[in-house]
């Protein structure tokens, strides 16, 4: 077996690859932080909005101020979560749903929100069941005992009951993109393409924000074949 020829650039290199998944996720960290404060620090909209309300109740100083409408808000809140828990804040719900569904077109808005945000504080088992992962295959799954022969899509199904197009059922399926699964296409596919698949949401995410990378940890690698015999 020959030696590797030492090269003065493979430590470099090797060590830009040992560093890049902390280089990658600090870089990330700072662009979630940086959005949060373009949204919410204290130069945003909703920041000079709550540097007003803390001018009520503080210093006029910026900063101080920011904080001060942060907590009152933050307490606000909280006592509105507990009213909540108790169920009080039924009939105040019923009366701004009707509020907002008089009005055109913020009520298409207000719907949409209140789906998702219904769909996201349900139980577990409940909130996910129509946002499960599923496998697409476009033409049809193989029948059975036959190989796969056409192109398969890990996506995740967003209607629970079929739609029914020109006569037949079709399913909508949310395929994420990569390496931002955040985005995506939503395709409305006939029902029998669309089959369960045994993963997890962390899963999906997993493997579209690695761009594949760990998808075998998720679905299994297929052994390497041993090499040829030599003679």
């Amino acid at each position: 077996m020959t030696a590797r020829r030492f090269h003065p650039l493979r430590p470099f290199l090797t060590g830009m690859l040992a560093l890049l998944p902390l280089a990658a996720t600090l870089v990330l960290l700072v662009w979630a932080t940086r959005l949060a404060a373009e949204w919410l620090g204290p130069s945003s909209l909703l920041g000079s909005l709550l540097t007003r309300i803390g001018v009520g109740f503080g210093p006029g100083a910026a900063l101080p101020s920011y904080l001060i409408g942060l907590l009152v808000v933050l307490a606000l809140v909280y006592g509105f979560g507990l009213l909540v828990e108790t169920g009080l804040q039924r009939g105040l719900d019923s009366v701004i749903q009707a509020m907002m569904r008089r009005i055109p077109v913020v009520r298409t808005v207000y719907d949409i929100a209140h789906r998702l945000v219904g769909l996201f504080s349900k139980p577990k088992d409940e909130g996910v069941k129509s946002m499960r992962p599923v496998w697409l295959h476009f033409g049809g799954p193989p029948a059975e005992g036959q190989p796969a022969d056409s192109t398969v899509v890990l996506g995740l199904l967003t209607t629970h009951e079929p739609v029914l197009l020109g006569g037949q059922p079709f399913h909508g399926v949310l395929v994420p993109t990569a390496p931002v699964p955040v985005g995506g296409g939503l395709l409305f596919v006939p029902a029998h393409w669309v089959l369960p698949a045994d993963l997890g949401i962390e899963a999906v995410t997993s493997i579209y924000v690695s761009m594949g990378v760990t998808a075998n940890q998720y679905l299994g690698a297929q052994a390497a074949p041993p090499p040829p015999d030599r003679a």
